[in-house]
């Protein structure tokens, strides 16, 4: 999945160089704001299509939702001191941490504010899921099995899930299942509104 992502990605690159006249990049913003509605709308569906969801929810109880305000509270500070040491604005770091993972959003969020942040963005998001995807089962094992949600991220939900469900437990996927949910309902929220200062 990740290669196909990033072959789009260069695919997209190469177009833009190449392809597209440059007379169209006024029109790059209506494009981009049509794919992210999509991609919203496919991701309601996909959260829409797990049925039961909701009485397992209830027995788990309001607790369940602080991993996920754990969760987004650690990525947004740690990019926020990251950001300090490299030289990036405080907002803007912190905004890359509010991506929680989910590249594609983010990407292309911050990337209507300067290629720079946009390229910084996925790269950061891109690489939290990769090390998610090496890392949750020695979490997991050593650590803790609730702890091992926490480097997916919005990712959580979906391609980091079977991951979290092997090395854990039914119990510990739910909960992964609602973080990612939450995450992934805060990135579209959080990315701009750090961007407003």
């Amino acid at each position: 999945m990740s290669i196909a992502i990033l072959a789009a990605v260069a695919f997209g690159i190469l177009s833009g160089i190449f392809v597209f006249p440059s007379s169209m990049e006024s029109s790059m913003g209506l494009f981009i704001n049509i794919g992210l509605g999509l991609l919203l709308f496919f991701v309601g569906i996909d959260i829409g299509s797990h049925r039961g969801i909701l009485s397992k929810i209830r027995r788990i109880g309001f607790k369940v939702f602080l991993v996920p305000l754990m969760v987004a509270i650690g990525s947004i500070l740690g990019t926020a001191v990251a950001g300090i040491i490299m030289g990036v604005a405080l907002n803007e770091s912190a905004a890359i941490g509010a991506g929680f993972g989910w590249y594609s959003l983010s990407a292309i969020e911050l990337s209507r504010h300067s290629a720079y942040l946009g390229t910084l963005a996925f790269v950061t998001n891109i690489s939290r899921e990769v090390i998610a995807l090496v890392t949750i089962p020695f979490i997991a094992k050593y650590v803790g099995k609730l702890e091992a949600i926490a480097p997916a991220g919005a990712t959580a939900m979906d391609t980091v899930l079977p991951v979290i469900s092997k090395a854990t437990n039914a119990n510990v996927a739910i909960i992964s299942f609602i973080t990612g949910v939450v995450l992934s309902s805060l990135v579209p929220v959080l990315v701009p509104f750090f961007m407003l200062f």
